[in-house]
């Protein structure tokens, strides 16, 4: 953890300069309307980043960073990652972080909530004070794989209102904390939605019009341009020091660099490559920040498509991939190698370098060994693949690079680009026999959990979620090592779930990547930026823009 943090947190270059913020016009709303100018001194956040649309703002089902990005700043979760400083964990909705006791055999978790957080008023509905009914009904639906992409976290749980401000949760096989508490924080399914708002509206108007409890409070949305929020007065932790913040859709870099360095954006997304930080932090009133938490990057082949269905055309394909070919991409301090799918310069529970080559699992670059098991099985003369890739540089590179390197055995790789979100919704219909996917996951249970448990399979799982392979044999290992108890034998058992992976080359881990973002000088984000699950320097309460 030492080392990563070491890592994560890249150097920057101050540089005294003013650049004076322009006035961020007010987006429209989606049903219509003119753009009207900012009210004279309004502090406004505009945000540009590289995707060219939302996905979801259903936080249930916001899985990608430009829809994470939204939907942290509108909902909170019963705790929640230290803003800048996760995986630390601090009391959000609720007023302290539980203890469990055990119940009956089963183990019980109570919840006591905030008596001053109100939810927002929604367009069918006013504003109100959070209850236990809310939290209820958010987990209820987190946990149903209809209305969640994140169901599977929540198997074998049960949800009750006490009383108004008293939630308890049941847990059929008991949970260690670390397994347990990250289900309910600010992330993926733990956040919570404001019932009234949500049944009001219906599932569907929630993509686009997010209502909950946080420091922001969604006032338009113009497809494929932007997000506007503003700062919800009644926030329990203050007003915001922000009066909006505007989250602008710029899939294109070089628009978000001029609109940086023409003061018409506050903050962007940047390239993750060495030599643009270093240029872009020679600039005159710009900084860049390099953080964690950083994002694994793998590949995850389909076993039910022909010929992945063959591992040893499987294995050929990782030895037909050089690693250090994908790490130049992006240079030191950016991103390093991983060799299991579980990242053990992260957490407990991965594989180091050193095992991985001892037990002749980690698929060292062999272009003729690719060739000679690609001959074994039949395919001498290579064969063809068709894949759907994001325009954003996080997946793009990595699959262009892929193509380039399995020409050289002689497998014809396609790519077609498409939007990030278009993306992210096809290979969770099963479209791509490769699925490149960048994330982190806030354990070794999570990680193995949502993309190897055989509940997980994309469509026809039982809760499907990341499972793109199809795989279902370590079932077993994965529900054992989630109700051990004692952290060196469960430790252990992830490490025999991921060695069958890799003997069975499920798939093909790369490497991790930091995220890189540009701000004026004048942005202060009100927290330490060392590492945030959402993988965006996190907008609160205490951001603000000198002005």
């Amino acid at each position: 953890m030492r080392r990563w943090l070491l890592m994560a947190v890249a150097s920057v270059l101050w540089v005294l300069a003013a650049c004076a913020p322009a006035t961020a016009p007010a987006a429209p709303a989606a049903e219509g309307g003119g753009e009207a100018a900012a009210p004279a001194g309004e502090k406004v956040l505009r945000f540009g980043i590289n995707a060219a649309d939302l996905g979801s703002l259903d936080p249930h089902y916001a899985s990608s960073t430009n829809d994470r990005t939204v939907v942290s700043m509108v909902f909170n979760g019963l705790i929640r990652y230290r803003p800048g400083e996760a995986p630390q964990l601090e009391p959000d909705l609720a007023t302290a972080i539980p203890e469990p006791e055990i119940v009956d055999g089963k183990q019980v978790w109570t919840f006591t909530l905030r008596d001053d957080a109100m939810c927002q008023a929604g367009p069918q509905s006013e504003a109100y004070p959070l209850t236990a009914d809310d939290v209820v009904y958010s987990l209820t639906k987190a946990a149903d794989p209809d209305r969640s992409a994140f169901a599977g976290e929540y198997s074998g749980m049960a949800f009750e209102k006490i009383d108004d401000l008293t939630v308890k949760v049941t847990v059929d096989t008991p949970l260690s904390p670390n397994l347990f508490l990250p289900k309910f924080a600010d992330y993926a399914g733990g956040f919570i939605v404001c019932s009234k708002a949500a049944e009001a509206m219906g599932d569907e108007a929630i993509k686009t019009h997010p209502v909950g409890t946080g420091p922001f409070v969604f006032e338009s949305y113009t497809p494929q341009d932007r997000v506007r929020l503003v700062a919800n007065e009644d926030y329990f932790r203050g007003r915001p020091k922000l009066d909006a913040v505007e989250v602008r859709y710029m899939p294109d870099i070089s628009s978000r660099e001029l609109g940086l360095r023409a003061g018409e954006l506050d903050v962007i997304s940047g390239l993750d490559e060495a030599q643009w930080i270093e240029a872009t932090n020679g600039q005159d009133g710009l900084l860049v920040d390099v953080f964690g938490v950083g994002e694994v990057v793998t590949i995850h082949f389909n076993m039910t498509v022909p010929p992945l269905d063959n591992p040893d055309v499987r294995k050929a394909i990782a030895y037909a991939l050089d690693r250090d070919e994908f790490l130049a991409l992006y240079g030191p301090g950016v991103a390093a190698n991983v060799y299991s799918p579980v990242p053990e310069m992260f957490m407990a529970g991965g594989l180091t370098q050193a095992e991985v080559e001892e037990l002749g699992l980690d698929y060292s670059y062999d272009p003729e060994q690719a060739k000679q098991l690609l001959a074994g099985a039949g395919l001498a003369g290579g064969f063809d693949l068709t894949v759907v890739s994001s325009e954003s540089g996080q997946y793009r590179k990595p699959y262009e690079s892929m193509q380039a390197q399995l020409a050289e055995v002689g497998i014809n790789l396609t790519v077609n680009i498409v939007d990030h979100a278009t993306m992210h919704a096809q290979i969770r219909e099963d479209v791509n026999p490769i699925v490149v996917y960048a994330a982190y996951r806030p354990n070794a249970d999570a990680y193995l959990t949502r993309f190897y448990h055989s509940d997980s399979i994309v469509v026809t799982g039982a809760k499907p979620d990341t499972n793109f392979s199809h795989y279902d044999q370590i079932d077993d290992l994965i529900e054992q090592a989630r109700a051990e108890t004692d952290p060196a034998a469960q430790e252990d058992l992830w490490k025999q779930a991921q060695i069958k992976i890799l003997e069975d080359m499920v798939s093909h881990t790369l490497m991790y990547q930091n995220q890189v973002y540009a701000r004026r000088e004048a942005v202060d984000y009100g927290h330490p930026l060392v590492a945030v699950l959402n993988l965006n320097p996190q907008i609160t309460e205490l951001t603000d823009i000198a002005q």
